[in-house]
């Protein structure tokens, strides 16, 4: 019982919300439309549009504003929306809309009953989160033999000690990106489409970071000092944003056919990458002298920096270049 509850809490069921418009496909735009204003729903950025509890489409608010007062729904509708079944794992159902550049998924089971929602915020959460998790892995090599078999060898109690405070940290840190995200509900109201790449900038820092904080674990480990690696650290943190740069400008010119939020993302990613490497060179360093194994504390709290940093970065471009 207990491991199917973990595993629900993982699936797109565990992030649906039932709070949202459900209308008939007869029912017409005006009618649609008295109804939102008599009840106060979760979100009405999308409408199901079902017979009796069978999905049958959705509608987009932005395409019911404008519609002439007697078109139903069954006409307004989307009748061919990305859907997603209950059991289908939170990651790939937030890359399934980002695939098909949707704000929302309908949940349906396996007889096209209508479950509810995922809605855009939940979407962007997971993502975010998800990202963080495999990024969050860093491995440490530590300088003493003794210490590191304390660290592999110590009692449960003093693991979950040692590792817990660091991983309330991220928490906080995530919470704090999802507030920063949501400062910028204006621009993202403008252009969903910047939504679309707030994962990738967060990754590509993160993957950057790794590396940086990887190599420098590793000297420090075996007593190279910090001086003799920063600044050809950073030289090649620079290189490799300025490369994940020109390589993203192009492809994201071509495929969105978007040629400010190319420059603006391609842009982030440069900026991004290169702050990311500076903090995964200070950061180990900063524990290796503070005498803290940089296995439990620098890898997370670089990954929170990181993460705040690049999300506000790629929205001080963007807003900048793009709006």
């Amino acid at each position: 019982m207990e491991e199917n509850t973990r595993a629900l809490l993982d699936t797109a069921h565990a992030h649906l919300s039932t709070d949202v418009p459900v209308v008939h496909p007869l029912e017409t735009a005006a009618v649609i439309r008295e109804h939102l204003r008599d009840r106060h729903y979760e979100s009405v950025t999308h409408l199901a549009v079902c017979e009796r509890d069978h999905f049958l489409g959705l509608i987009r608010i932005k395409d019911l504003l404008p519609a002439p007062a007697e078109i139903t729904a069954r006409e307004l509708m989307d009748a061919d929306p990305p859907i997603v079944a209950p059991g289908m794992d939170q990651e790939m159902a937030a890359w399934h809309a980002v695939q098909h550049e949707e704000t929302a998924l309908a949940v349906v089971d396996a007889e096209r009953r209508f479950l509810g929602l995922i809605l855009g915020h939940r979407l962007l959460a997971i993502l975010l989160a998800e990202h963080e998790e495999d990024l969050a892995r860093v491995g440490g090599f530590l300088k003493q033999n003794s210490r590191a078999r304390q660290t592999s060898e110590e009692p449960v109690l003093q693991r979950f000690l040692h590792r817990l405070p660091w991983l309330l940290l991220g928490l906080a840190g995530a919470i704090l990106a999802a507030r920063i995200v949501g400062g910028f509900e204006r621009q993202l109201h403008e252009l969903v489409l910047l939504a679309f790449f707030v994962p990738s900038i967060v990754y590509l820092a993160d993957a950057v970071g790794t590396q940086t904080e990887t190599v420098v674990v590793r000297g420090l480990s075996l007593g190279i000092p910090i001086r003799r690696v920063i600044a050809r650290e950073l030289l090649t943190g620079l290189m490799i944003g300025i490369t994940l740069a020109l390589v993203a400008w192009p492809v994201i010119g071509w495929l969105w056919g978007d040629a400010r939020v190319a420059i603006g993302v391609a842009l982030s990613i440069f900026a991004a990458s290169s702050v990311a490497s500076m903090i995964a060179m200070i950061l180990p360093w900063a524990f290796d002298k503070l005498d803290i194994d940089p296995a439990f504390g620098s890898g997370p709290l670089a990954t929170v920096i990181q993460d705040l940093l690049s999300i506000l970065i790629y929205f001080a471009i963007v807003t900048a270049v793009v709006l």
